[in-house]
């Protein structure tokens, strides 16, 4: 059956399905329908099923190319979203795109990974390839995913059915062009389901390595992946407060630490968002059950989630300068977005930063040029505020010139200004890894 599901492939007769068109599924969608093939979209949320099949896109922010794309493949009828599972019974190949987020205790919430296999099963074409992009914590998919479809199918993986598990690598403002262009882990329950995986992403993915491997390999080296990440910008983190203190400058140290070979120290800044980095960490500590001691990756989450915290905290000493204390101060956040010229909130450092302020008795104006409820005009929105707070770098804030603010004091989460002019204006500034 696999054989003859590559030629279908090849010939682009392989009917394609993807659950799940938020920021990853929508672009993958996207892709595919543009090589060739007939796609159709499962999306739970009735508002987005008419807007992708009114040929407009749902996310907003900085995507390029994306709306263009999303309107062409729809107008062609190589796209079309539904709500009905029922509407997958002849689809050949099916991605799972859906949303795996850690509760409060770091244990991974599957429910709609759960629901979209439950609802699957039951209407799951004989020897079709099931294939989850979603990132999930290493032996999920033969702790989860297999079961729950060959309980709701009734069928066997491995011979009624196949199962693939490809992590998505992608993030806001990049998604086709990290799509197209990185290489992907191609997991599969058996050799030939990794070699029929390859063929698949083959279709939209020219040049990049595509490499085999088994399922539980290729969850691991994504959130590997983004441990890597999180650890190191932990580390950077920890160093900018270090120049903060010795009066020095982070991006300077970074620049000339980088020029030594092999060495690729991060970005410092004021806390890490998004989907991915802030739980995917914990996805990987999860794969061990509790059977290893971990140490490096639950410090390196605490201290990227102490970031928004210490940003504070540079704020109550400005705003002590002027004798003025949190409680009963106006503060303006500038973005509330976690990545820059993005509408993408999940996980903002800004939310953790407005929760913290007002519970200590501050008033709190937000702006972002992106995010719905928080756009506006940034002037007169910072007009009576004692400070200003940047925690998000939009192109937005970088073409500001931030005497025009008129507040007295100046936290730059993101280093986005020079502070010369600032503090020639009488400006109080503070930056998270710039001398204080």
């Amino acid at each position: 059956m696999l054989a003859e599901l590559r030629e279908k492939i090849i010939r682009r007769e392989a009917r394609l399905a993807v659950i799940g068109l938020g920021y990853v599924g929508l672009p993958v969608a996207c892709v595919f329908a543009e090589a060739g093939f007939q796609v159709t979209g499962v999306e739970i949320r009735a508002e987005r099923v008419a807007l992708i099949n009114a040929g407009r896109s749902p996310i907003a922010g900085e995507e390029p190319g994306l709306d263009e794309l999303l309107a062409r493949v729809v107008a062609a009828g190589q796209l079309r979203a539904t709500a009905e599972y029922a509407e997958l019974r002849e689809s050949d190949i099916i991605l799972i795109d859906v949303e795996t987020p850690v509760d409060e205790d770091h244990v991974p919430r599957y429910q709609a990974l759960r629901a979209a296999c439950r609802s699957l099963g039951p209407v799951l074409k004989p020897g079709a390839l099931v294939i989850v992009e979603s990132t999930i914590a290493p032996g999920t998919i033969d702790r989860v995913v297999r079961p729950l479809l060959e309980e709701s199918s009734g069928k066997s993986s491995g011979r009624d059915f196949y199962l693939g598990a490809c992590p998505e690598r992608v993030m806001p403002g990049k998604l086709l062009a990290n799509l197209r262009t990185l290489s992907r882990v191609c997991g599969g329950e058996l050799p030939e389901v990794a070699e029929t995986m390859i063929t698949l992403y083959r279709t939209i993915i020219p040049q990049a390595d595509l490499d085999a491997a088994d399922c539980v390999t290729a969850e691991l080296v994504k959130t590997t992946e983004n441990a890597f990440r999180d650890v190191n910008i932990a580390f950077a983190n920890e160093v900018a407060v270090i120049c903060e203190e010795v009066g020095a400058d982070v991006d300077r140290v970074r620049e000339l630490v980088n020029k030594s070979p092999g060495r690729n120290m991060h970005i410092a800044g004021a806390g890490v968002g998004g989907h991915c980095i802030p739980k995917d960490p914990w996805l990987l500590a999860y794969g061990a059950q509790g059977r290893a001691d971990l140490r490096l990756i639950p410090t390196a989450r605490a201290v990227n989630d102490a970031m928004p915290l210490h940003v504070a905290e540079l704020l109550s000493e400005a705003l002590n300068e002027q004798g003025k204390t949190l409680a009963g101060a106006c503060i303006l956040v500038m973005g509330y977005a976690y990545l820059e010229n993005s509408d993408d909130t999940r996980n903002s450092p800004s939310e953790v930063l407005v929760q913290h302020l007002r519970a200590a008795g501050a008033e709190v104006r937000i702006h972002d040029p992106w995010v719905e409820p928080y756009q506006g005009d940034l002037v007169s929105l910072g007009k009576g505020c004692d400070a200003a707070v940047v925690m998000v770098a939009h192109t937005a804030y970088k073409a500001l010139d931030p005497v025009q603010l008129g507040v007295p004091v100046l936290i730059d989460g993101r280093r986005v200004y020079d502070p010369t002019p600032l503090r020639a204006a009488g400006i109080i500034y503070r930056a998270v890894g710039r001398p204080r």
